[in-house]
């Protein structure tokens, strides 16, 4: 418990224009790793504008990127590879370093901007909302030939913890 430092809430809203793996569509789902430590959404069938508005948890002791991949779910063959891409929690954990405290919900608290360097399809805020700082993200998927996965990232503090 003593080498964590808290917990990243990974909350994977939705897939936009993702590519068709089947006949006409997907089944597409995520699976979030960061370390040794593997997550995945459920399956939507047939939906290339998925919906999943599903919270994945993480155990963070050290600041690694976190690997987002998006696969078809087939019943007779491997899944197919629907992209990935790949993000810094870095700047996330900077901002809750600050420990701050009692702002005006929807304060922008730093933005990151898209680079060659990163996966983001557009700027990410990172905001003061409802007492907790939360950070939205629209990632172009690489290794594919189109989509885009939006998610959210929230920190959780765990009592006992070495914490930021």
């Amino acid at each position: 418990m003593e080498h964590l430092l808290g917990l990243l809430r990974v909350h994977v809203h939705k897939g936009v224009n993702l590519a068709v793996r089947d006949v006409c569509s997907s089944d597409p789902y995520v699976v979030i790793r960061m370390g040794k430590q593997k997550l995945k959404t459920r399956v939507v069938r047939n939906n290339i504008n998925p919906v999943w508005d599903e919270a994945l948890t993480l155990s963070v002791s050290e600041p690694l990127p976190v690997k987002l991949e998006v696969y078809d779910r087939d019943t007779f063959s491997l899944d197919d590879k629907m992209g990935d891409a790949v993000f810094d929690i870095q700047p996330f954990l900077e901002s809750i370093k600050m420990h701050l405290d009692n702002l005006p919900n929807g304060t922008i608290i730093t933005t990151v901007k898209p680079t060659r360097t990163n996966c983001l399809a557009e700027e990410s805020q990172i905001i003061w909302t409802d007492n907790k700082v939360i950070q939205k993200m629209v990632l172009r998927l690489q290794n594919v030939e189109c989509g885009e996965i939006e998610i959210q990232l929230s920190w959780i503090d765990i009592p006992g913890s070495r914490g930021l």
